[in-house]
């Protein structure tokens, strides 16, 4: 009778975990709709305690959080408070999600081999930043070429025509902030003047 009534505690909690978790982050229930597909009115049921939690609901939501399912069900901590980002490959890039939250607004870590150094432009909607971490990122806007170092940034309207890489001479470590509607961050960065050791 105890393990069932803990199990019907642990059910009962989790729709206010997840209310709490999305206010903390704060995503609209519309945000979290389109990132997991699941309708408005069945999130807020869910959150409200009136629908009843399960595995096809709560994946799509952790997913769209990317958060651990035991972190939505409650599960006890197990004390390491290391976070395992798993990275994937992206046109034969190393991209590491860091963004933890559906939004307007995501942060990616990226390494960019030296074999990825041939241009080829593409457009889409959106706005993006770039922080080079280490070595030599080429970066190709409209009719602009230039190339940034460690310690430098850039940020364009991907409207634009544009593509960034490696200069041939080794691979290059990046931040990237990218915003689907055309958002934008607050730092501006004036690119540095092309020296001879730039062609």
């Amino acid at each position: 009778m105890e393990h069932s009534s803990a199990i019907a505690r642990a059910l009962s909690e989790v729709g206010p975990r997840l209310r709490r978790l999305r206010a903390q982050r704060g995503v609209s229930l519309a945000a979290l709709a389109e990132a997991t597909g699941i309708s408005r009115s069945t999130l807020s049921r869910l959150e409200s305690g009136q629908r009843r939690p399960s595995l096809e609901l709560l994946l799509p939501i952790s997913q769209a959080h990317q958060v651990a399912l035991d972190e939505l069900v409650g599960a006890p901590e197990v004390g390491d408070p290391r976070v395992r980002l798993t990275p994937v490959r992206v046109d034969g890039n190393a991209v590491l999600p860091l963004t933890r939250q559906p939004g307007p607004l995501q942060a990616y870590k990226m390494v960019i081999p030296a074999t990825r150094s041939t241009p080829e432009s593409c457009t889409h909607e959106g706005y993006e930043w770039l922080y080079v971490l280490s070595g030599r990122l080429r970066l190709i806007l409209a009719d602009r070429d230039l190339v940034l170092g460690a310690g430098e940034a850039a940020e364009f309207d991907t409207r634009l025509p544009h593509w960034f890489g490696s200069t041939g001479d080794g691979p290059v470590e990046l931040l990237s902030l990218f915003g689907r509607q055309g958002e934008r961050m607050h730092v501006r960065a004036r690119p540095r003047p092309r020296t001879t050791s730039d062609r």
